[in-house]
């Protein structure tokens, strides 16, 4: 059988958000309510949006089999167990033979509506956990905490599908 040419994008915005979440969780209180100028929020703040977002598009892309979730009210744990189960719906939906044009209405709760093809929406799912992890990362760089790596490179490392050849001596 063959793989979505989008598995491997979505397996690892995943891995990102659960390996930044663990990071996360070592933190104290008053670590979590850290906000850096120019990014979202406090890092708890920031997580809470992340996964929120996720959900929110999943719910958009399901029609509304994937659940939205109260992230103001919810820990880094109970995040945590929303990305799993963001996980194994991100892993059945880019194995169905998507259009990237066919359009997907998301009706707000105010009653309005956005429009847009799905392969844009996928690309908005990627970019937006990728850019709030970043901001999440600097605020820990700011807290002289080491950010966990979460380039595509380190997730095909640690998943043994990255080779480097040194040069010829």
């Amino acid at each position: 059988m063959t793989r979505s040419l989008l598995e491997d994008a979505f397996a690892h915005h995943v891995w990102a958000t659960l390996r930044l979440i663990d990071t996360c969780l070592q933190l104290t209180p008053d670590q979590l309510g850290t906000s850096v100028a120019g990014t979202y929020g406090s890092i708890l703040d920031t997580m809470r949006h992340t996964v929120g977002g996720d959900s929110s598009y999943l719910f958009a892309l399901t029609g509304g089999l994937v659940p939205t979730i109260d992230e103001p009210a919810m820990d880094l744990g109970e995040l945590r167990a929303a990305m799993e189960v963001n996980c194994a719906a991100w892993n059945e939906l880019v194995a169905q033979n998507l259009d990237p044009d066919v359009v997907v209405t998301r009706v707000r709760d105010d009653g309005s509506q956005s429009l847009a093809p799905l392969g844009i929406r996928l690309a908005q799912a990627l970019h937006h956990g990728t850019d709030h992890r970043s901001q999440v990362c600097t605020a820990l760089t700011n807290l002289g905490v080491e950010p966990p790596a979460l380039d595509v490179w380190d997730f095909a490392d640690q998943d043994n599908r990255l080779s480097e050849i040194p040069p010829p001596s």
